[in-house]
Parts: C-alpha cells; structure tokens; sequence
C-alpha cells in the first residue's frame, strides 16, 4: 500500500505530503489539531496536493472507546473538519485539489465518520503467481542468481506470501551461500581472522560460491512462513463486501 502511495506522488506530478501518527503527535495541548490544520492550509497553498495519512487508523480509530483520550478525540475531529473543506473560503473551493489518500491494515477500527469522507475503499488483495514472479526478479535483482532458478516454481511454491513475505525468503535465500561458507570454516577450526583470509582467497582465485540456488530458496520457503491467515483474508473480504468501493 505505501507503494501504490509513492507510486500515486511520482505519476500525479503532485505536491506529496507524507503523514503518520507521530508527525502529528504533541504533549501541548491543542498543538497536534493545530498541526493538522496547517498541513491542510499547506496543501491547498501547494495545490495540487495529495496528502497520504499511513496507518490513518493509528489517529482515526473510532470515538467512543473507553481508552480515547481527549486530544484524540479532538484530532480526529479536525480531521474531519478539514476534508470536509470547512477550512478554505468559498471563492478557493474550486481551484484548490487536495487529495486524501490513506492507508491501513485494520479498516474495521476507522472511525465510521471519517469512513463515510473517504468515498474510495479499496482492498488490495495478495500478490498473484505472476506478481510474485515478478516479486521474486525484483529483490534478487542485483544478487548472484544460478541458473537453475526457477521463478514460475517459486512462485507457485509461495501461495499466500504477501510482498513483504516475498523479500524475508529473497533475504534468507541471499544468505544461504554465507551460512555455508561460515558453517565450513568452524568445521575447519578458522577463527574471524582465518575465515576472512580464506574469503579474500576464495574471491581472488575466482572460487567463491555465492550464487542463490534454487536449494537455498526452497530452503528459506521452509523456514519463512506466509504472515497473512486465511481467517485474515476473510475478515477483509467481509468488511469489503459490507464497506468496499470499486
């Protein structure tokens, strides 16, 4: 998701603000609504402008709950405020494009006033076979590959891997060949110093085997689980079946 926003700031040649909980958060008090009013004056000065709030639901959950302390309340409030275009004079309103774009991985906690102002809600499901082909070729890129690697089976092999699952194997797989090498040198008694000579060594006489086999990506399949339940992707169809917008 935070892709697709960066993705949305290259494409749209707009002025990106970039927001999270802690650009926002203040001890004095009033300070942090007061923040969120000149972050929107900022935008509609910088117009066009999109405004991307990532993991909104960390300064938008819903009101009412037991633990909301009041300055959240009143952020939430002025959030709200704001996308509503109450801030702006009237004769602005027509000429100044601001664009609310936000993020979040439990849209069930949103506030449902501030659910109501986002008037596009889009669900984006796991990487498919050929986006996890592409996953694959994309974070191994500038790492030594053999060639008996074969994306469309690891790609098959990693059903249910988000993005961020994808690179965790690509990294375990990427160190495999050091794992080795270093597994060898304490078999062989080498301390630091003696397993640095016999890399510089191996790297000098060209025998230095470090490229990823299809071995070490099965290997870090095994040990790398998918992070994302199947209970998980039921929740967020329901709540896009419900809520969801195309």
């Amino acid at each position: 998701k935070t892709m697709l926003a960066k993705a949305v700031a290259s494409e749209c040649k707009t002025t990106f603000f970039n927001v999270s909980a802690s650009t926002l958060a203040s001890k004095w008090h009033g300070e942090s609504e007061k923040m969120m009013r000149i972050l929107f004056e900022m935008a509609r000065y910088y117009t066009p402008s999109t405004i991307f709030f990532d993991e909104i639901d960390s300064i938008a959950g819903a009101r009412g709950g037991s633990a909301e302390h009041e300055a959240s309340r009143r952020l939430k409030t002025e959030l709200m405020v704001q996308m509503d275009g109450a801030g702006e004079a009237e004769d602005e309103r027509e000429r100044k494009t601001v664009i609310v774009l936000a993020a979040t991985n439990m849209p069930w906690d949103l506030d449902e006033a501030l659910r109501r102002r986002l008037e596009k809600r889009i669900y984006i499901p796991l990487p498919n076979p050929e986006c996890r082909k592409d996953l694959f070729e994309l974070n191994m890129k500038e790492v030594e590959v053999h060639s008996d690697v074969d994306t469309d089976k690891l790609a098959e092999k990693s059903a249910g891997y988000s993005g961020a699952d994808v690179a965790n194997v690509c990294r375990d797989a990427a160190m495999m060949s050091m794992r080795r090498i270093m597994e060898q040198a304490r078999k062989d008694g080498l301390g630091m110093s003696g397993m640095q000579a016999m890399l510089q060594e191996q790297n000098d006489d060209g025998t230095l085997a470090t490229a990823v086999t299809m071995q070490d990506f099965l290997a870090a399949l095994d040990k790398v689980g998918r992070s994302v339940s199947d209970g998980d992707l039921l929740r967020y169809s329901d709540w896009m079946a419900t809520y969801g917008s195309t």
